[in-house]
């Protein structure tokens, strides 16, 4: 190990030593480490393997490339055919010598389970590391390469390359300055339900201590949907839905022909939900990798060890809809239609009525997809590993302000940059509805605030939830506040709703 009150940018790993750079405020960002081999030719489709060992000093001052996809996303880089070194880990860290081993945030960025890198511009760790965190991020499989489905192959497969990443921590954080025994692994929306799914993976069991969930979507595949899924996919690629035809295809080719299957989602979806919002890859419950799903997972004490912290923000479908990623209801036959695909009894869909008097249908629909989807779910995990013995806090993004030619909304990914400090971020504008003013800066402190503190002692500073009360701490401005959701007429509405968590079980 190294010395980092003495050694600079440079720190030894397992395989290798390797050279960040420093920021002019005493941060260094070590970027694009390998945690395993690359994930094509013989190791394509497989379980993530052993990274190859290196002999001299590694530059590890730009981030690595990204996985397979064809999103292009502000500020960040894009994928090319040809990129192949993916699996990656980042590390930001402030040298702290007299402080002993700091405690660690390990960020799973989100994106759909199809698109995204932890070189998003929000996600920069340089905040959270001068609050006294290690900041790590690492870049997985994504969309078909992470998550589709290859018969005699392992499903899950960008969980597996999260817990690899997670095991590379254990091994080697210490030598940045942090302690492996304070690991807390943190994601939003797509990362968030990686978090939620690591918390039921065998794999992943021992190698984090605590964890923080943003915006957990009610995302999963059962087996059969994600074959009839790799079905279209193949026959949009022309080739066999076999492991002989997939691997045949190339990562390209697979991108190009899983696009085209969304894009076909509106009018003939795999499962009824996908008319409403085309995602096509989603954890699948295999029984192996994933042995079920994440709220019975921990409703069962499965993870009660590990001590969770959940939010989600009060509107956030509002987000996708913006950007076009979801399906427009504006009429109530519409909307019994997307009742019925999502199974919300029509007792919740007349209440909705009645708690938003007099406003439009899109408006009805989004509040409802968006607490179906994420609100409600998030909660009851909060709440479901608090009763089965667990430590768990919940909280809302509530902050709402009217700007000039609109407001800005309390919606999905809104949160991020607040929590990640880094709201003057390239993109971050759009994220947050505006420029920031100081009230919006005084959140972000609070927020950054509450991660650090989680990270490092389990208490993010407000009352857990416990079996018979569910505290909500309520992020907002001018002030925060802390809400107790027995009040909450939204929550009763889906009170005594069960959730079918393989919905997507049937397929259209």
């Amino acid at each position: 190990m190294i010395d980092i009150s003495r050694a600079g940018t440079e720190f030894r790993t397992t395989s290798g030593a390797v050279r960040g750079r420093r920021s002019p405020d005493g941060v260094i960002a070590v970027l694009g480490i390998p945690y395993a081999a690359a994930p094509f030719g013989p190791h394509r489709f497989r379980r993530p393997q052993p990274v190859v060992c290196w002999s001299t000093p590694r530059d590890c001052t730009g981030f690595g490339p990204i996985a397979p996809q064809s999103a292009e996303l502000p500020g960040s880089p894009v994928w090319r055919p040809g990129d192949e070194d993916i699996l990656t880990v980042n590390v930001w860290v402030e040298p702290r010598p007299d402080a002993g081993p700091l405690p660690v945030l390990f960020w799973i960025h989100g994106g759909a389970y199809t698109f995204g890198s932890s070189a998003q511009p929000d996600f920069d760790g340089t905040a959270l590391a001068k609050a006294g965190v290690v900041v790590v991020s690492c870049n997985f499989r994504v969309g078909f390469e992470g998550f589709g489905h290859v018969p005699g192959l392992p499903d899950n497969r960008g969980l597996l390359d999260q817990a690899a990443a997670l095991r590379w921590v254990q091994e080697n954080v210490a030598a940045f300055g942090g302690d492996p025994d304070r690991v807390t692994v943190a994601g939003h929306s797509s990362g968030a339900g990686s978090v939620a799914c690591l918390m039921a993976v065998e794999e992943a069991r021992g190698l984090f201590r605590r964890a923080i969930a943003h915006s957990v979507p009610n995302a999963f595949f059962t087996t059969e949907v994600a074959a009839s899924t790799t079905s279209r996919i193949a026959s949009a690629a022309g080739v066999a839905p076999t492991a002989e035809g997939l691997l045949s295809a190339s990562p390209q080719d697979l991108v190009t022909a899983s696009d085209k299957v969304a894009e076909q989602c509106g009018a003939d979806p795999v499962t009824a939900i996908q008319a409403y919002d085309p995602v096509v890859f989603q954890p699948v419950v295999d029984g192996d990798v994933l042995p079920t799903d994440p709220l019975t997972a921990l409703a069962s004490g499965a993870s009660r060890d590990v001590d969770l912290l959940v939010c989600h923000t009060l509107e956030e479908y509002w987000f996708l809809h913006e950007v076009g990623a979801v399906r427009e209801v504006t009429s109530e036959q519409g909307l019994a239609e997307f009742a019925a695909a999502l199974r919300v009894p029509a007792p919740v869909v007349d209440g909705y009525r009645v708690l938003m008097p007099g406003t439009p249908v899109l408006d009805r629909y989004l509040a409802l997809f968006g607490d179906a989807t994420f609100g409600e779910y998030s909660s009851r995990l909060a709440e479901h590993h608090a009763q089965a013995g667990g430590l768990a806090y919940l909280s809302r993004f509530a902050r709402r302000r009217v700007r000039p030619g609109g407001e800005a909304r309390p919606w999905h990914t809104a949160d991020v940059p607040f929590a990640f400090g880094n709201l003057d971020a390239d993109g971050a504008a759009f994220l947050i509805g505006g420029t920031p003013d100081e009230q919006d800066h005084a959140l972000s402190r609070r927020m950054l605030r509450a991660w650090a503190d989680f990270a490092a002692s389990g208490d993010p500073g407000w009352a857990p939830v416990t079996a018979g009360a569910t505290t909500v701490k309520r992020w907002a401005v001018p002030e925060d506040d802390v809400v107790d959701d027995a009040t909450s007429r939204v929550r009763a509405l889906w009170r005594e709703v069960p959730f079918d968590l393989l919905r997507s079980k049937d397929i259209g």
